[in-house]
Order: C-alpha cells, then structure tokens, then sequence
C-alpha cells in the first residue's frame, strides 16, 4: 500500500502552481511551502502542476526547482516531479554514469517492475537520452555483468502465475551444479534468471532451498570466492523473491550511511515506492529495527529535505 497522503480538498493546479511560485519568489525560496504541496500530491497532480505552472509564467517547473533548491532536497523534489518512468529512466542513468558499476538500481527496476512499467521505463530512456537503455548498459559493463544486466534490461518477462514444477526442479539442479563448481556467471544461470517469470523463479529458488536446506542467496554469500558479480546474482534473487525485504534492507543501510554518505538510496526508496508499498516496506522496517521508519529518517536527516521525506513517509502537515 502506498504511504502518499492526498488531500480529500486538493486545489486547482492553477492554484497549487501560483503557491509554488510565491514559495520562488524573493531573495530566499520558502522551501516549506514547496514541501506542503508537492508531497501532498499524486503523479498526475503533480503532472498537471507543471503543466500549469508553464503555461503561467512561461517557464519549466523543473529547471527552476534546480535553480532554486540544492543537495538532497533539490535531487528529491527533481525525482519526485518527474513522470515516474522518466524519473526511473533518469535514475538508471545516473546509476551508469557513475565510476564504478551501480548494478543495484537496474536489478530493481528489472526483477521487480511488472514487465510493462519497465518497458515504460526503458520507452521514456529512449525519448530522453536519444539511445537505448540496453545499448547504454552494454557499453557501460563489462564481461559477466554486461551479459547478466543487458540480459536482464532486454527481458521482458512472463507475467503469469503459473509454475511448472518440473522445469523448476530440473533448473533449480542447473543452479545447484554452477554453485558447486562456482560456475556463477555460467550462461545457463543468467538465462535462468533473466528470463523466467516472478512466479517461475520463485519456484525455482523453492526447489533449490528444499534440496540443499538453504536458500540460493544464502549459499552465495557463504562461497569464499564470493565478488561483485555473485553480490549481483543475490540482489536479483533478493529482488525477485521478496522485493518488500529487499527494499527494508536498502533503506536500512542508507539510514546507517546518512550523514556520512548521501541520502540518494533513501531518497530512491521513498520516491519510487510512496505511490507503491512504501507503507509495506515501513512495516517491515519496524519489525526488524524495533523502530519506525519515520523516527529514524527524522532522528538521522535534517532541514527541509527531512519534511519533505517525512511527507512521503506519510506524515500529515499538521505532523511536521
């Protein structure tokens, strides 16, 4: 379930362009105005917003939040106003453009979008950077990881919930055998996880955990030999078998990072989840740190940037 909180008396997009621009005027933004909008809005309001707001003033929305705002705060309202697959498309490109290979956010989109979400994904890509999204992974990876993340951005997966439990059980033996001679980036094994359904996989990893008495995730981690590549194999596997999990871990290392790294990974949760089940994902945080989400990102973030995370945590403004 999504933790987005919108108003049952929401105004006119007019009127929620006209505070914005109030909110941009002056010699300093009020950045607690944007907030009490914006994170108060769903992805077509939003979209409207900025329709309004450049048919007012003749100026794009966008540009001027990145004049006007900056650091974590500015990076969040820019992914937050965005259309959502052209939000995503912008986050894969920054993942790539990055010095060392960001896999993580690739395999998210991937393995956890239903299969036409990330064909809308890799469409508004192409509309914004002139090329494909395959073509950009395949020059940005190398060796194994280019034929496991250019297999997993071309699939289009079955999105059925059928299993047959006999190609499962004779794939799960196909993974079993890579494992043990530590063959990972065998081609089998990536054409096993770049093309088989959520469900198929998933039956898959069933047939694995009752053969050997431990998960296929977890029996990577314990190989010694274990490097980049099989940290890849285990984020697929994590992705598609329990993605609320996955995203529980992701923002509970970027909350022990805030203040020493960056709040990009936290940002990527919240913005790409609160429309979701972000609220799911609040749940499971609870329960494995003994303490809320909400307390957390207000007791390890700051300033503007925590009330506007918080309004997506879905903090009422009356709460902040």
């Amino acid at each position: 379930m999504a933790t987005l909180r919108v108003p049952d008396d929401v105004p006119s997009p007019n009127a929620d362009a006209e505070a914005i621009k109030a909110a941009l005027k002056g010699w300093g933004t009020d950045e607690k105005a944007i907030v009490a909008v914006l994170g108060y809005r769903n992805a077509g309001q939003r979209r409207q917003i900025r329709i309004a707001y450049e048919q007012l003033f003749e100026e794009d929305l966008i540009k001027r939040f990145e004049s006007e705002l900056s650091g974590h705060l500015e990076r969040a309202v820019y992914r937050w106003v965005l259309d959502p697959e052209d939000r995503d498309a912008v986050l894969a490109h920054v993942a790539l453009r990055k010095p060392n290979e960001d896999f993580a956010v690739l395999v998210e989109f991937s393995c956890i979008y239903s299969p036409e979400e990330f064909l809308g994904v890799r469409r508004a890509y192409q509309h914004r950077y002139k090329r494909s999204l395959e073509e950009d992974v395949a020059a940005n990876t190398h060796d194994e990881f280019r034929k496991l993340l250019v297999g997993l951005v071309s699939s289009y997966r079955y999105n059925g919930d059928e299993i047959d439990s006999k190609l499962a059980k004779s794939e799960a033996e196909i993974l079993e055998r890579a494992v043990k001679d530590k063959n990972f980036h065998h081609e089998d094994v990536i054409r096993i996880l770049t093309t088989r359904s959520r469900s198929q996989l998933i039956g898959v990893f069933n047939c694995y955990k009752d053969a050997n008495g431990i998960t296929l995730s977890k029996q990577l981690g314990e190989d010694r030999a274990a490097n980049a590549f099989t940290e890849a194999l285990k984020t697929v596997i994590r992705c598609i078998n329990n993605p609320i999990k996955y995203y529980e871990k992701v923002v509970r290392n970027a909350i022990k990072k805030v203040g020493k790294s960056d709040e990009d990974e936290l940002t990527r949760v919240v913005v790409t989840r609160a429309e979701k089940d972000l609220r799911q994902i609040k749940e499971a945080y609870h329960k494995r740190n003994s303490v809320t989400l909400d307390d957390a990102v207000s007791k390890e973030t700051s300033g503007d940037y925590k009330h506007f995370i918080l309004a997506l945590l879905g903090n009422n403004q009356a709460d902040d």
